[in-house]
């Protein structure tokens, strides 16, 4: 009887192993908010780390995390780093930035998995609105693949952004043009 149950929990595992093995390493987590802003309103927020900490819904999730910020202000090299219960260590360095379009930053994710992703923000004029999407992506290791059988990253990370975006969208409605 023993010999049967480990061997069924044998062929189960292996079975997660190969499912992990063969799984796609791609992945990609998209949400977008037209915004009743123009892109230059917009944009700086994304583009200085600090600005973007206004509304980063994963500080929400944890208000004791710490961040640190080094390089520019604002722009390309402008990097922060953090480190809490909920949001674990990583670092995110600004490594392309296209006034009023595109925001590209590199991700270093440290604990609780390491990893690399690519995080963009993009800015589409619509009239007197911007459609702004906020967009990660990457490629998984295996030990990223295996935990994705348990733990979808769109469902996940795709309603922080959307809470990131409405808090923005509030930000940026109720505040005056400077």
């Amino acid at each position: 009887m023993i010999k049967k149950i480990l061997l069924g929990l044998v062929t189960i595992i292996a079975i997660i192993l190969v499912v992990a093995a063969f799984k796609s390493p791609d992945f990609r987590v998209e949400r977008s908010l037209t915004i009743a802003a123009p892109p230059e309103a917009l944009f700086g927020w994304f583009n200085s780390p600090k600005k973007f900490d206004e509304f980063n819904p994963w500080l929400k999730l944890d208000p004791t995390a710490k961040t640190e910020y080094t390089g520019p202000e604002a722009g390309v090299d402008a990097v922060a780093t953090w480190a809490g219960k909920a949001t674990g260590k990583g670092k995110a360095t600004i490594i392309e930035s296209t006034p009023n379009e595109l925001i590209r930053l590199r991700m270093d994710w440290i604990e609780p998995l390491e990893g690399v992703s690519t995080v963009d923000y993009s800015f589409k004029p619509e009239g007197d609105k911007t459609t702004v999407t906020w967009s990660m992506y990457g490629k998984s290791n295996f030990m990223g693949r295996l935990m994705s059988i348990f733990m979808d990253c769109d469902s996940m990370c795709g309603p922080q952004f959307e809470k990131g975006l409405a808090d923005l969208d509030t930000l940026v409605t109720s505040t005056p043009a400077k």
